[in-house]
């Protein structure tokens, strides 16, 4: 079985508990971190209130500067994350989880599926990712078909994540474009 077909394109109605689980994903990170993270931000669909989205949490980890981030994965390693690199996006730095129990802590508990990112604070994708989530969160119109984009796509693609995740540019582009160059 393809890949693809493993893990199709599935958006849900807005969880009211997906800002819990961000809150008990980003207390255990930042007991770990300590004073390494400026802050840790809730990103991505499932930070505004009201927009279906996958049930994917994603976090971004905002520090000082770049010159960090060597303690910093070495911290996070030891919550079972593993460094991706950049994934060819400048600015943020990627974090796949060893398994489902990851970030670990005693007791051991399986935690909602996540994307961790580490950012510089003057991040160009720290910057889209925090303009596009307030966007989103003070216009319900846009927000709105926003949602319904989203569901269309993932009937479209729903066996090719590129695809929907490409379809979307335009939508998001639009939208930062507007917002980042006032």
């Amino acid at each position: 079985m393809p890949e693809q077909a493993k893990n199709p394109v599935r958006i849900v109605d807005y969880d009211p508990n997906w800002p819990v689980v961000f809150s008990r994903l980003a207390a255990v990170i930042k007991h770990q971190l300590g004073q390494a993270v400026q802050s840790i931000e809730h990103v991505g669909s499932t930070s505004v209130p009201g927009l279906p989205a996958k049930p994917i949490i994603d976090l971004d980890v905002v520090i000082a500067e770049e010159a960090e981030l060597p303690q910093v994965c070495a911290l996070l390693a030891e919550l079972g994350y593993q460094h991706q690199g950049n994934q060819g996006i400048e600015g943020r730095e990627a974090f796949k989880r060893e398994d489902e129990t990851v970030p670990w802590t005693e007791p051991r508990a399986e935690w909602m599926t996540h994307h961790l990112y580490v950012c510089p604070a003057n991040s160009r994708e720290l910057a889209r990712h925090l303009a596009f989530r307030d966007y989103l969160r003070s216009h319900p119109d846009a927000r709105a078909a926003y949602g319904e984009l989203k569901q269309q796509l993932a009937e479209q693609y729903t066996y090719d994540r590129d695809g929907y995740t490409e379809a979307k540019t335009e939508f998001i582009s639009k939208i930062l474009q507007s917002v980042l160059n006032k």
